[in-house]
């Protein structure tokens, strides 16, 4: 979880530092499947009764909106 949920801003960062919105954007879009895979690990951690309901829909949510929200704006 701590690997897929720190390369969610790494890729964010390293997009930003490339020189089109394009670039950004493929980026973001890759940061995407690394949300997947927390969102995955989180799942898990519920079904394994590691975290409750509400903090699952809480770090899925916030993670996926906040994620779309970016990609829409470039």
């Amino acid at each position: 979880m701590r690997r897929a949920s720190s390369s969610i801003p790494a890729n964010i960062a390293e997009g930003c530092g490339r020189e089109s919105d394009a670039e950004f954007k493929r980026f973001l879009i890759i940061s995407q499947g690394s949300a997947s895979e927390l969102e995955y690990f989180t799942i898990l951690a519920k079904d394994l009764k590691y975290i409750q309901e509400e903090e699952f829909l809480i770090i899925h949510d916030k993670v996926r909106r906040s994620l779309n929200s970016l990609i829409n704006k470039i």
